[in-house]
Parts: C-alpha cells; structure tokens; sequence
C-alpha cells in the first residue's frame, strides 16, 4: 500500500469522454489513500480547428483562452485539469529528427500546465504514472523531476499505425528511461521486460457490480422468438478484432444453434455475409446497464478475437464480464489467455475448435462451475491491480 503521496496520472485517456478505462479506474483507486492529479490530453491544433463546434473542444479552448479555469475538483483527493495550452499537430512529419524537435515543444507547453497546477495544489515529491501516451508524455520525467516515473502498458500500440511511425523508436526509449513499468497482460510485461527490467504484470481490475447483482430472468423483449440454444457475443464488431471465419464457420457448421450479436457495427461487419444467415442475429446497440440481461440469455458467450499485433497481448474484460455472470466462455487461445484463464474458459484457434468447444461447453455445464467462474471473476479488481501496481513501485523505490 502506498499512502499519503502525490500522483499525477498522464495518458491518452481525457476524463470528459464518456467511455470508461483502465487508467480512469486506476486514478480512482489511487485517490482512496492519496491526493491525485488527472491530466487530460491536451488539445493539439488540428483537432481545435476540425471539430471546433464539438463541447469538449470548446471547453478546451475557453481554458486555453484564459475564460475558464481548467483545474476542476472531482472528488475528495482527486482533481482533473484540462491544460491550458495550445500543442501542435505533429504526427504526419515524415523527418524523425523533426518530429522530436517539436515534440519536445509540446511537452514543454504540456508540462508548463501540469507545474502550474501542481504548484496550485501543492504537489510535492510526485509519483508521475503514464498511461500508455509515448509522445506527448516523452520528455515528462526530465521536465517534471518526478520520485518515481510509471509506464503503465496496457495495449500494444505500435501495432496501430498512428503510434507506429515514431513510436517503433521513441516507446523503447521511453519504456528504458522510466524508473517502473506496469502491464495489464503478460505479453506486454514481456515486451516492457526487453527494454527495461523493472517491468511486471499487474492484472487488470473490472467494474463488475452490475454483471454480479443482476437478478432477472426474463429475457430480453427481442430475443424472446430466438431459437435456443443460443450462442452470444456482447461488444463491438469490429472487423479489426473480431474473426469474421470463425463466426462464419460456427453458423454454417451448426444451424441449430443461434448466434447472437449484440453491438455496433463497423463497415467489415454491416458487408458480412453473416447478414444472410437465418441463425445469425444482429441486436444492435445496447445501453450499458442492459447487457447482463443479453449475458443473462446466453448459453454459451464467445470472444473470437482475431490474432494480431492489436489483440494479441490485449486483457480482454468482456471475459470477466461473461465469467462474473457465471456463463461458459469460449474463446480465441492466446499465451495470455492461456495464462491466465485456462481453465475458466474454452480455448481454441479455429471455427472447428469453436464449434467443438462450445458443443462441450454446452453439454458439462453445471451450478458448480458456474460458480467457480463468479469467483475467479470476483478476484479481477481495481484495488488487486493497483496494489500491485504499488508493489512494483515499492521494489524499485527500494532500490533508488
């Protein structure tokens, strides 16, 4: 446990967008025994001038302007400051040398904003934690002189071809220079681990109360004339992360099982011909709140992720979701899957292992494995990750 410290949490995240995240949750548990300070990503100029009627890029720019103060108060411990500087937008310089001349700009103007609160709060002796931001974050450690400086990494982002074109070089450098580094999956302590050795896997934490406390049986309004049984996926369908093959292969293999997709849908999807399956039903979009219902109806719930530099060290929280409510789980094997939830979830690799998996899912599941799956959901929180986010602070701190 780590008590009484001052933290300044950076990353890529800002607290007004509405999706929830990791380092959201992290900053919030760190608030329960010290004093935070959340810093928004600042507002870089093509963004300003392209989505100049957007609220948020207003509000930033009344910061920015001097019409609005950007250090707000959340909570009890925990402040978010919206910076009051302008960065320049950088990504499309081709020249690496330049990039990191102006990149070091930014920094400059970013850590100039973070100072002034810092200095507002009185923040001391600071903990710097950085989610996952290599290029604006880069220079923070030298500029703000942290005690400790964090690299918190939770997706592998050179896999995506923004962070790629300077980040191959620049997260290295910033991975070898920051005193800790911390993991949400053991590939990407594994990855941390080649450039610095103070790297470890911290777990991931979920905000389960409502998948655990879900109570109703009656199944949604539109799955009530679907055909059991009934297998499910909830979130996103994206063709970059979903296996269209194996969703494929599951459909015509068995057409008298039903698959149901709940989530919206990106162009590689709406084309499918998944659309064209009598035993292939896309829900749509659902409001947060109601999803344990959709979970709730599902025999069997999949995660067919496809294989790549994005997903492949990725800590995919919908499997605690599935798992908190006690459902079978069938999913793409990975070395983290298989790490840490073999024998919680059904692994295979192809549309044949899938169907073969979820024929056995169906036919050996029981109250007593369904509850061995609540558990080992219920052991995935907010205060284990961060209190061994802690002691990887802790080990080094020990040895500065």
């Amino acid at each position: 446990m780590i008590k009484g410290r001052d933290i300044v949490v950076v990353g890529q995240q800002p607290w007004d967008v509405e999706i929830g995240s990791n380092c959201k949750n992290i900053a919030l548990e760190f608030s329960r025994h010290n004093r935070v300070l959340y810093v928004n990503a600042p507002l870089d100029r093509i963004t300003a001038l392209r989505n100049a009627k957007e609220p948020q890029v207003q509000k930033r720019m009344r910061v920015i302007k001097g019409r609005e103060k950007g250090l707000v108060s959340i909570a009890p411990n925990i402040w978010n400051l919206y910076p009051d500087q302008l960065i320049e937008s950088i990504n499309w310089i081709g020249s690496q040398t330049l990039f990191e001349m102006l990149n070091r700009v930014n920094n400059k103007r970013l850590a100039g904003s973070i100072s002034r609160a810092m200095q507002e709060l009185r923040f001391t002796n600071i903990i710097l934690f950085n989610d996952n931001d290599m290029f604006r974050c880069f220079h923070l450690k030298a500029l703000l002189k942290p005690a400790v400086s964090v690299y918190y990494s939770r997706d592998f982002m050179l896999a995506v071809d923004y962070w790629k074109k300077h980040g191959a070089k620049m997260e290295p450098e910033l991975i070898a220079q920051s005193d800790v580094c911390v993991a949400n999956s053991t590939y990407l302590a594994d990855y941390c681990r080649k450039y610095n050795p103070h790297s470890y896997y911290v777990g991931q934490g979920c905000d389960l109360d409502i998948f655990t406390s879900f109570n109703s049986p009656e199944k949604p309004q539109d799955m009530q004339a679907i055909q059991e049984p009934v297998i499910g996926y909830v979130g996103a369908l994206l063709g970059l992360r979903l296996d269209l093959d194996i969703l494929t292969h599951i459909a015509c293999s068995r057409p008298d099982w039903s698959i149901v997709l709940v989530g919206p849908e990106d162009e590689t999807f709406r084309a499918s011909g998944l659309h064209g399956m009598k035993n292939v039903h896309f829900l749509g979009a659902k409001p947060p709140g109601l999803l344990p219902q959709y979970i709730h109806a599902f025999d069997v719930c999949l995660n067919p992720q496809v294989i790549s530099g994005v997903t492949i060290g990725n800590y995919p929280r919908k499997i605690d979701e599935y798992l908190a409510m006690g459902k079978p789980v069938v999913a793409t094997s990975t070395p983290f899957m298989e790490a840490v939830f073999n024998g919680y979830t059904y692994l295979g690799k192809s549309g044949a292992d899938y169907v073969m998996l979820i024929h056995e899912a169906l036919q050996e599941n029981d109250p007593e494995k369904a509850a061995a799956r609540k558990n080992f959901a219920a052991s995935h929180t907010w205060e284990n990750s961060v209190e061994e986010i802690y002691k990887a602070i802790l080990r080094v701190s020990l040895h500065t």
